[in-house]
Order: structure tokens, then sequence, then C-alpha cells
């Protein structure tokens, strides 16, 4: 076969940006058609390389693409078939790259709506620039009105678009029930001491899943646990637009209450070893109260640990190096015995809302007017200097100020978030059973809200009043050894 008469090899390129069908069925298309172009040339195609879905403009990886430069600078083909130019390329950038692979190699380019492109010549190489050039502009000039139409849809409290928010349904407004509940009840379950990790475990051991199918981590529960959109409120680029036009999943307060704990930068955020003892960290060391020292007790064991009977026990231990010299207390007495305590104070009519330092007297709502208040003067002071009736320094003293007191603000809700660990007694059921149902890290946070446990020294035997019944359940505990003081 002479030369003039082998074969001209091609490889097809397709690609669509967004794909609503979710079928591919532009991808199809643009093949159909190239396909069609590369028959009546005379071309034989020997790949297709597509990426669906997937933007030139953005400058995300495009795989299909690399691997048709990738054949291209190896040799397998002469010719590109495309439907437009701006299926290649629409970065400046990108056209560059394409033309210093093709250009040394003779490869033409045959476009279905732009006709053929040789990159050999200056003048294809001109006529590809001028069309990149316009590709472009064209895609940034949609990206500008795209955010512009976002920008208004903000303003006027809509919803922007996207994947459907978890808690609502497709059109990101009306609120769908289950979901809605889980978001309510975690949002709750954390303000009363729940950890992050057991929502995560809670969710997934329930088959939970997130609005693509995935599993939950602790970063997937806390970017939609501290959502504005919970609390009925438009954000936009970081910033709070005021109320949005779909229904609000938990009330303001509790979700700016939650927004304050989780970037407390004191709070216990490292899984580390799970908590098994109630009052490990909590219970303090009597002797060292004595010397002016505040000391935690932790949990170990006590007993004897060598010989044929060897016996240890669970125990809290002074955190001193000294510790022998200091209090050791059985840990599964003393836990009972705190648990007891804590139950019957919280059974009595009226104790839960005593101790609640949260029931502050309608200041939080104040608190949420006032920032409403600073966004309107925000956005005041921004048309008026727009209007140059305020000039820079006046617009930045303006802007440092109500920064201030919206750190102020942050201040009172985190203090607010603290002290909300009793919200599950509230509902006026039987203390014992709440307290059943509680999680240890909300019986922590309970025990850590009402209570200050002391543990003092203990005489060695048997306690005042001992009896062979009581030593059945309690052995030698002396709750004389033990000094509970009650906050709030």
């Amino acid at each position: 076969m002479a030369p003039q008469d082998a074969p001209t090899y091609a490889i097809v390129y397709v690609r669509i940006s967004r794909d609503k069908e979710g079928a591919g069925l532009g991808i199809d298309r643009q093949r159909e058609d190239c396909e069609a172009l590369a028959e009546r040339l005379g071309f034989r195609v020997i790949a297709v390389y597509d990426d669906n879905d997937i933007s030139a403009y953005s400058g995300k990886a495009r795989p299909g693409y690399r691997q048709l430069l990738a054949d291209l600078e190896a040799g397998r083909a002469t010719a590109v078939l495309a439907w437009h130019t701006d299926r290649l390329h629409r970065s400046p950038v990108e056209l560059e790259e394409y033309i210093t692979v093709c250009e040394p190699r003779g490869i033409v380019t045959h476009t279905v709506k732009a006709g053929p492109i040789d990159l050999a010549t200056p003048s294809g190489r001109m006529i590809a620039r001028q069309l990149g050039a316009v590709a472009r502009f064209e895609s940034e000039h949609k990206s500008d009105r795209a955010r512009r139409k976002r920008d208004q849809m903000a303003q006027a409290g809509q919803w922007k678009g996207g994947r459907r928010p978890f808690g609502y349904e497709d059109n990101g407004v009306t609120v769908r029930p289950d979901e809605a509940a889980e978001v309510k009840q975690a949002s709750e379950s954390l303000l009363s001491g729940m950890s992050m990790h057991a929502i995560v475990r809670d969710w997934n051991a329930r088959g939970v899943k997130t609005t693509t199918g995935a599993t939950w981590s602790t970063r997937s529960v806390r970017n939609v646990l501290t959502r504005p959109r919970n609390a009925g409120i438009m954000e936009h680029r970081g910033e709070e637009l005021g109320p949005a036009e779909w229904p609000a999943i938990v009330d303001e307060m509790t979700w700016r209450s939650l927004c304050a704990l989780l970037a407390d930068p004191n709070r216990r955020t490292s899984p580390g070893s799970e908590r098994r003892w109630l009052l490990s960290g909590i219970a303090e060391c009597g002797i060292c109260e004595v010397g002016g020292v505040l000391t935690y007790l932790r949990a170990g064991t006590a007993g004897k640990n060598t010989g044929e009977d060897r016996k240890t026990a669970p125990a809290y231990r002074c955190r001193l190096d000294d510790a022998a010299k200091h209090v050791v207390r059985n840990a599964i007495h003393l836990d009972k015995y705190v648990s007891a305590v804590a139950v019957e104070r919280l059974s009595q009519p009226g104790a839960a809302a005593e101790l609640t330092i949260r029931n502050d007297g309608g200041a939080a709502r104040e608190r949420a007017i006032e920032r409403e208040a600073l966004r309107i003067h925000e956005q005041e002071a921004g048309e008026m200097f727009a209007a140059r009736e305020m000039t820079r320094a006046q617009l930045a003293t303006t802007n440092r100020e109500i920064a201030a007191r919206r750190a102020e603000l942050d201040l009172a809700d985190a203090a607010a978030a603290r002290v909300t660990a009793l919200a599950p007694f509230a509902s006026g059921a039987d203390a014992s059973q709440v307290w059943e149902d509680l999680t240890l890290d909300q019986r922590r946070a309970v025990i850590s809200q009402v209570m200050r446990v002391v543990v003092l020294p203990a005489g060695k035997g048997r306690p005042k009043g001992w009896t062979p019944e009581y030593g059945k359940e309690w052995g030698y505990f002396d709750p004389e050894a033990v000094r509970i003081g009650w906050k709030g």
C-alpha cells in the first residue's frame, strides 16, 4: 500500500461539564457526531476518551484528556476529533500545552461545529487561540452570571441549589422529618454532654446515611450540625444574611449554643481512650485540697498485684506521684454512690430547673435579637460607605466595633452551651430512668455541672455502722469519706 493511502488514525474526545440527565446522554451525542465526522473524513477511530461532568474551566483533573495527550505524544494517532474546540480546553495554558504536543507531530484537530484546525500552521494556531479566547470569555461570563444569581438568591434567603442538604428534601426547602429528627436529637445530645464520636457511632450503627449514601465521620456530622440553615438562617460566603425561606430544624439559641460548644478550644475532641469510669478527672483528692492544690483522681487498680493470692479491684487514685500517701477509693463503689446521690437530688421537684444555669431569664433570646441588629448595622454601614456618606476609616472602626461585640456574644453563647447537661431531666420523667438512659459522657457532664466531689481519707477496716448486709453491696466503702458540694 502506498504511503498516501495509509489510514489516518484518530482519537475522539468528548466531554460535558454538567450532565443533568445523569446518564451520560450528552457524551453519547458528541461521540456519535464525532464518529460520523470520522467516517466522512475517512479516519479510523482507535480510541474514544471522555470526561463526563468535568469542566475544562474548573481546573479539575481530566483523566480522559490526560490519556489523549499521552497517546498523541506516543504517536498512536495523527488526528483528534471533538464536537467543538471548547470541549478540549477553555484554558489558555491547556491550549498551549495541546499546541506543544500537536505542532511538531503534525496532528490535526477536526471539530463537528468549528471545522478543521491545523495546529502545524501559524494561521491554524491563530484560529485555535482565538477560539480559546472566546471560550475563556464565555466561561468567565457564565461563571460571573451564575455568581451574581447566587448572590441575589442569597440576599432573598432562597436556596442556591446544589446537593440535597441533610434534613431537607431535594428542593432544599421542605423538611425531611426523619433526618430532621436526627439533627435535632444530635444537637440536644451534644449539648447535654454526649461526645461527637458517640453521635457518629450511633448514626452509623443505626444505618443513618449521608445524602450521598455514605457513612458518617466526625467531620461530616460536625459540618451538618453547625450549618446556619439548621436554624433557618441564610449564609453566603461565610456571612449570615438573615432569615432563609426554609423552616428551621432547631431553634436559634440551641444552634448557637452548639456552635459555641464545638468551637470551644478547651473541649476534649480527641477520641483517645474511651471513658470507662464516671469520676475519672472529676473527683478531687481531699489531701491535696488541704494543701491548697487542686488534683483530680484517675482510674486504675488497687490491691495485691503479686503472689498466689493476687487480687486487685478498679480504684481511683490521686494523680500525684506520691499517690500512695493520698486517697485511694474503690471505683465501682464510688461511682455507684455518687450516681445515687445525683439521682436522689434530681428526683426532687424543681431540682433540675434550680440547678440549670442555662435558664438565663431570656438572655439568649436577647443575644439573638442583638445579633440581627448588628447584621443590619453592618449592612447599613456598607451602604453608607458605597454612597460616600462614610469614610474608609469610619467603616473600619464600625466593623471593628461590630466584630468585638459579636465576639462577646459568642463567649456568652459558649458559657450557656456548657451548662445544658440537665436538659434530659427537664421533661419531668423519672430521674432514675433518665439517668439509666444517659451515656457515660452525659452522666459525667451532669456530675460536672451540679456537683463537686471530694474524696477524703478513710480509715482502715469497716466504717462506722457497718453490717454484713451492707458489706455484701458496698464492702468497706465509707460515704462519710466523700464530700459532695452542689453547684449553681
